[in-house]
């Protein structure tokens, strides 16, 4: 099959009926020109679909067409090519059939290809065809991520730490590098950012070393070779050397920061390492710049809320504070803000630890405990150097949260973030802190509590039948269901299974008027102020939810697994 006569590859493509005679000669000069790739030519120039046409040629050639990764593949059967092959040429072994290896491949018309996989199985080889990225997932969910680099490495019973060492700012875009640890780990942050992941995690086991992507807001555990502990110092090792740590401290924990680019896109790689029992564990957070620089018409945010909010950091002075956990959207928060805002009219600075997105036209500061610009002192001269706007990064301290009241109170604009459950958490929290009730009366001006939830996939998306009876236990606004409509998760190749694909923000925002105001001098509590709010048409972040889960933005699911049972 392999070699074949380009009047048999002219017949091939004429049997399935997609191409007409010009199109047919044009792809089999092309196919000749590129080394006997043929699918890829096709979609390229957008004759065909790759499933529509690879179905077609399967048909034609009296081949099988299959999906791989939906049917378990034994591991005999998976032992049968090296994985070196199967990352190289992009095949996967499918089955045993009558002493015959059938092999998955997208390019069955690749010279040798035939031929390579008969001598590296010892076994007479037939195809089946399926699509490229089928491909690329089956192998590695059954051979595991990096496995033909580890396979190499453990052949030569070598690990190189030094290849490559140099320079922090690399393009992973072209993993043609040596066999070796530094591609191990350059795949690994690869993986992540096409998966659309936000952290990797690289945890130690007794036995075993995990490594998993934070996707959409969830862990996912990424399929490894088994042999991985045997490199576990190795590649964090790497990973130190990278971010500018001390590769000979393993008892204390470090933090780093790695500049990459990945196809033209800069991001920023957070690093920390923890020690553990079984070694040190790695969590790296990937900041994509760019995606920070979001409108406040890309926050998900309902009309009726943009439109408060709009107002509110339109205001002359004041603070307006965003809460919630880590990574629930803060920081994105407060750039699509001051994206808003920014003009040349108005001076505004940053204080911010790390700064994880660069704005045009802002002034902003990397605070380095170590020297001592900290948040409190840079927010001290910030104010030196007449701002309009101000940003603080977080308010951690009494010091802090101090000096960012006194500039609301003298005529700045303050955003800044807060470690708290709810809107109204936040208040009682900077009373804790050991500011006056009376100064957080008279600057705070709003408080926004969000969360971050998953999108329902579009594509594959479906209605719910609705049961009202549990509706009712989880006070959902039932009077709305004739305006809305409930989805739930389906999962196609799209969403790559999981029913999701991406994810928008719940918002809970409190106004600060003069009743609160005197509640907040009176040192009421945050239930009592959150009621009152609640009386005056606030709504909670599950109440929001049940709003997008109505629009069919997300599920029920996704709504009560972020949101507190108690907010309605």
């Amino acid at each position: 099959m392999a070699g074949a006569p380009s009047n048999r590859l002219s017949a091939m493509l004429e049997a399935t009926g997609l191409f007409t005679p010009p199109q047919i000669e044009e792809l089999a000069i092309k196919q000749r020109e590129n080394d006997g790739v043929l699918t890829a030519t096709v979609v390229a120039l957008e004759y065909a679909r790759e499933d529509a046409f690879l179905a077609a040629l399967a048909k034609a050639m009296q081949v099988p067409y299959v999906r791989v990764g939906d049917q378990p593949i034994p591991g005999e059967v998976l032992d049968k090519v090296p994985t070196k092959a199967v990352f190289q040429y992009n095949v996967i072994p499918v089955g045993i059939e009558n002493g015959m290896l059938r092999v998955a491949t997208s390019e069955p018309f690749r010279p040798g290809l035939a031929d390579s996989l008969r001598l590296a199985s010892a076994l007479r080889v037939k195809f089946a065809l399926s699509p490229a990225a089928d491909i690329e997932k089956a192998a590695k969910k059954f051979y595991g991520v990096g496995a033909d680099t580890l396979d190499r490495l453990i052949a030569d019973n070598q690990i190189d730490l030094d290849a490559d060492a140099g320079p922090s700012v690399g393009d992973l875009s072209n993993l043609d590098q040596d066999a070796s640890v530094v591609k191990f780990v350059n795949q690994i942050i690869w993986e992540a950012h096409h998966d659309r992941g936000t952290d990797i995690h690289i945890e130690p086991m007794e036995n075993d070393l995990r490594i998993r992507y934070r996707i959409d807001g969830v862990l996912h555990p990424t399929p490894l070779p088994p042999q991985m502990k045997r490199f576990q110092a190795a590649i964090i090792s790497r990973i130190k050397v990278m971010a500018g740590m001390d590769i000979a401290e393993k008892r204390l924990p470090q933090d780093g920061r790695i500049s990459l680019r990945v196809k033209g896109e800069e991001i920023d790689v957070r690093v920390s390492t923890m020690p553990t029992v079984y070694g040190e564990s790695v969590s790296l957070r990937l900041l994509m710049r760019s995606s920070g620089m979001y409108g406040m018409d890309k926050l998900g945010l309902f009309p009726d809320d943009e439109d408060i909010l709009h107002r509110l950091i339109r205001r002359p002075h004041g603070i307006l504070l965003v809460t919630g956990p880590t990574g629930s959207g803060k920081s994105t928060s407060l750039y699509a803000w001051l994206h808003t805002i920014n003009s040349v009219d108005k001076r505004i600075l940053t204080v911010e630890d790390p700064i994880e997105y660069e704005m045009a036209g802002i002034n902003q500061i990397q605070i380095r405990p170590e020297i001592g610009l900290t948040f409190a002192v840079g927010l001290r001269h910030i104010l030196r150097q007449d701002p309009d706007v101000i940003m603080v990064g977080e308010i951690r301290d009494q010091e802090t949260a101090d000096i960012a009241i006194r500039a609301a109170l003298t005529g700045h604009l303050v955003f800044s973030t807060l470690h708290t459950n709810d809107a109204a958490g936040a208040i009682t929290r900077l009373v804790d802190m050991g500011i006056e009730p009376f100064l957080v009366s008279s600057s705070v001006e709003a408080l926004v509590a969000q969360r971050l939830i998953r999108q329902l996939c579009r594509r594959c998306k479906r209605p719910w039948p609705i049961d009202r009876a549990f509706l009712e236990s989880l006070v959902f606004p039932l009077d709305q269901l004739p305006n809305g409509t409930i989805c739930e998760p389906v999962g196609c190749e799209e969403c790559r299974g999981t029913g999701y694909v991406g994810r928008t923000g719940i918002y809970e925002i409190l106004v600060v008027g003069d009743d609160i105001r005197q509640m907040i001098v009176d040192r009421k509590s945050a239930a009592d102020i959150k009621a009152h709010a609640l009386a005056h048409d606030m709504h909670t972040l599950r109440m929001d939810g049940w709003r997008k889960v109505l629009a069919g933005i997300t599920t029920l699911e996704e709504v009560i697994r972020v949101t507190s049972e108690d907010e309605t």
